[in-house]
Protein backbone atom coordinates (compact mmCIF):
# COMPACT_ATOMS: atom_id res chain seq x y z
CA UNK A 1 0.00 0.00 0.00
CA UNK A 2 1.50 3.38 -0.88
CA UNK A 3 -0.42 5.36 1.42
CA UNK A 4 -2.44 5.07 4.33
CA UNK A 5 -6.07 4.36 3.55
CA UNK A 6 -7.29 8.20 4.70
CA UNK A 7 -4.80 9.72 2.25
CA UNK A 8 -5.78 7.42 -0.42
CA UNK A 9 -9.79 8.15 0.09
CA UNK A 10 -9.10 11.70 0.26
CA UNK A 11 -7.03 12.04 -2.80
CA UNK A 12 -9.48 10.10 -4.21
CA UNK A 13 -12.19 12.22 -3.32
CA UNK A 14 -10.95 15.20 -4.49
CA UNK A 15 -9.70 14.03 -8.11
CA UNK A 16 -13.02 13.06 -8.72
CA UNK A 17 -14.60 16.57 -7.02
CA UNK A 18 -12.17 18.83 -9.33
CA UNK A 19 -12.77 16.15 -12.50
CA UNK A 20 -16.94 16.50 -11.67
CA UNK A 21 -15.62 20.14 -13.09
CA UNK A 22 -15.26 18.86 -16.47
CA UNK A 23 -17.43 18.86 -19.31
CA UNK A 24 -20.23 17.74 -18.48
CA UNK A 25 -19.96 19.06 -14.91
CA UNK A 26 -21.93 16.14 -12.86
CA UNK A 27 -21.63 18.10 -9.68
CA UNK A 28 -24.60 20.90 -10.42
CA UNK A 29 -27.63 19.44 -7.67
CA UNK A 30 -27.85 18.92 -4.31
CA UNK A 31 -28.96 14.95 -5.27
CA UNK A 32 -25.37 14.83 -7.19
CA UNK A 33 -23.74 16.70 -3.95
CA UNK A 34 -25.22 14.04 -1.63
CA UNK A 35 -24.32 10.87 -3.87
CA UNK A 36 -20.54 12.78 -3.84
CA UNK A 37 -20.71 12.67 -0.06
CA UNK A 38 -21.88 9.08 -0.08
CA UNK A 39 -19.48 7.47 -2.61
CA UNK A 40 -16.40 8.90 -0.79
CA UNK A 41 -17.28 8.42 2.50
CA UNK A 42 -17.48 11.78 4.34
CA UNK A 43 -18.58 12.34 7.73
CA UNK A 44 -19.86 15.03 9.63
CA UNK A 45 -23.02 17.92 9.36
CA UNK A 46 -24.55 18.73 6.73
CA UNK A 47 -26.91 21.67 5.66
CA UNK A 48 -28.30 20.10 2.30
CA UNK A 49 -28.63 23.47 0.97
CA UNK A 50 -27.85 25.37 -2.53
CA UNK A 51 -25.16 27.42 -0.41
CA UNK A 52 -23.34 24.06 0.49
CA UNK A 53 -23.30 22.73 -3.05
CA UNK A 54 -21.68 26.54 -4.23
CA UNK A 55 -19.00 25.82 -1.50
CA UNK A 56 -18.14 22.70 -2.88
CA UNK A 57 -18.10 23.83 -6.22
CA UNK A 58 -16.11 26.67 -4.89
CA UNK A 59 -13.76 24.43 -3.80
CA UNK A 60 -12.73 22.56 -6.60
CA UNK A 61 -10.37 25.02 -8.56
CA UNK A 62 -8.38 26.08 -5.43
CA UNK A 63 -8.12 21.78 -5.60
CA UNK A 64 -6.70 21.69 -8.86
CA UNK A 65 -4.86 24.17 -8.21
CA UNK A 66 -3.27 22.23 -5.47
CA UNK A 67 -3.20 18.96 -7.04
CA UNK A 68 -1.45 19.59 -9.90
CA UNK A 69 1.15 22.49 -8.28
CA UNK A 70 5.42 21.41 -8.35
CA UNK A 71 5.79 20.42 -4.84
CA UNK A 72 7.24 23.82 -3.23
CA UNK A 73 3.80 25.37 -4.55
CA UNK A 74 2.17 22.31 -3.44
CA UNK A 75 3.70 22.83 0.01
CA UNK A 76 2.72 27.10 0.18
CA UNK A 77 -0.95 25.95 -0.55
CA UNK A 78 -1.28 23.23 2.13
CA UNK A 79 0.53 25.25 4.44
CA UNK A 80 -2.15 28.30 3.65
CA UNK A 81 -5.46 25.52 3.59
CA UNK A 82 -3.89 24.34 7.55
CA UNK A 83 -3.00 27.45 8.81
CA UNK A 84 -6.37 29.17 7.92
CA UNK A 85 -8.47 26.62 8.61
CA UNK A 86 -7.01 26.56 12.38
CA UNK A 87 -6.22 22.71 11.83
CA UNK A 88 -6.02 20.71 14.81
CA UNK A 89 -5.38 16.70 13.74
CA UNK A 90 -6.85 14.25 16.42
CA UNK A 91 -6.71 10.94 15.88
CA UNK A 92 -10.04 8.68 15.53
CA UNK A 93 -11.89 6.01 14.92
CA UNK A 94 -15.26 5.54 13.75
CA UNK A 95 -17.69 3.02 10.91
CA UNK A 96 -14.89 0.10 11.51
CA UNK A 97 -11.97 2.08 10.47
CA UNK A 98 -8.69 1.86 12.69
CA UNK A 99 -7.45 5.13 14.14
CA UNK A 100 -6.77 7.76 11.21
CA UNK A 101 -6.07 11.97 11.17
CA UNK A 102 -9.33 13.92 11.21
CA UNK A 103 -8.25 17.77 11.41
CA UNK A 104 -11.62 19.65 11.44
CA UNK A 105 -14.22 19.25 13.48
CA UNK A 106 -17.65 17.40 12.27
CA UNK A 107 -19.42 20.46 12.19
CA UNK A 108 -17.08 22.24 9.94
CA UNK A 109 -18.93 22.95 6.75
CA UNK A 110 -18.06 19.86 3.95
CA UNK A 111 -16.09 22.23 1.65
CA UNK A 112 -14.16 23.43 4.42
CA UNK A 113 -13.83 19.43 5.70
CA UNK A 114 -12.56 18.28 1.90
CA UNK A 115 -10.03 21.27 1.80
CA UNK A 116 -8.47 20.22 4.86
CA UNK A 117 -8.38 16.65 4.35
CA UNK A 118 -7.25 17.32 0.82
CA UNK A 119 -4.63 19.23 2.55
CA UNK A 120 -3.75 16.75 5.04
CA UNK A 121 -3.54 13.43 2.67
CA UNK A 122 -1.22 15.78 0.16
CA UNK A 123 1.06 16.04 2.72
CA UNK A 124 1.75 12.57 2.84
CA UNK A 125 1.95 12.83 -0.80
CA UNK A 126 4.84 16.09 -0.28
CA UNK A 127 6.49 14.04 2.57
CA UNK A 128 7.27 10.84 0.24
CA UNK A 129 7.86 12.91 -2.77
CA UNK A 130 4.94 11.21 -4.91
CA UNK A 131 3.82 14.42 -6.61
CA UNK A 132 4.02 12.38 -9.43
CA UNK A 133 0.96 10.21 -8.79
CA UNK A 134 -0.96 13.28 -9.60
CA UNK A 135 -1.20 14.13 -13.42
CA UNK A 136 -3.79 15.83 -16.07
CA UNK A 137 -5.22 13.13 -18.60
CA UNK A 138 -3.32 11.93 -21.42
CA UNK A 139 -6.08 13.08 -23.77
CA UNK A 140 -5.62 16.32 -25.19
CA UNK A 141 -8.95 16.84 -25.42
CA UNK A 142 -9.67 16.51 -21.53
CA UNK A 143 -8.87 18.14 -18.44
CA UNK A 144 -9.20 15.69 -16.05
CA UNK A 145 -6.64 14.88 -13.07
CA UNK A 146 -5.45 11.22 -13.03
CA UNK A 147 -4.44 9.73 -9.17
CA UNK A 148 -2.33 7.07 -10.17
CA UNK A 149 -1.61 4.32 -7.22
CA UNK A 150 -0.68 1.83 -9.55
CA UNK A 151 2.56 0.17 -9.00
CA UNK A 152 4.18 0.80 -12.07
CA UNK A 153 2.99 3.97 -12.31
CA UNK A 154 1.29 3.10 -15.61
CA UNK A 155 -2.32 5.05 -15.25
CA UNK A 156 -2.24 7.74 -17.96
CA UNK A 157 -6.25 8.60 -18.69
CA UNK A 158 -8.80 10.03 -15.55
CA UNK A 159 -11.47 7.63 -17.02
CA UNK A 160 -11.74 4.29 -18.87
CA UNK A 161 -13.56 6.58 -21.35
CA UNK A 162 -10.74 8.71 -22.48
CA UNK A 163 -7.77 5.48 -22.71
CA UNK A 164 -10.93 4.06 -24.95
CA UNK A 165 -11.24 6.93 -26.68
CA UNK A 166 -7.41 7.45 -27.50
CA UNK A 167 -7.04 3.75 -28.00
CA UNK A 168 -9.77 3.42 -30.80
CA UNK A 169 -8.56 6.59 -32.56
CA UNK A 170 -5.32 5.21 -32.61
CA UNK A 171 -6.66 1.91 -34.50
CA UNK A 172 -8.29 3.83 -36.92
CA UNK A 173 -5.68 5.94 -37.24
CA UNK A 174 -3.21 2.95 -38.09
CA UNK A 175 -6.23 1.17 -40.46
CA UNK A 176 -5.84 4.61 -42.99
Amino acid sequence: MLFTHDTTAALVAAVALVNSAEEPDTLTDRAQLDAFFAEHGYTGSRTHDAAELEAVRAVRAPLRRLLTSDRDTAVTIVNDILAGHHVVPQLVRHDGFDYHLHATDPGTPLADRIAVETAMAMVDVIRADELSRLSVCADDTCGGLVLDLSRNRSRRYCSTACGNRIAVAAYRARRN
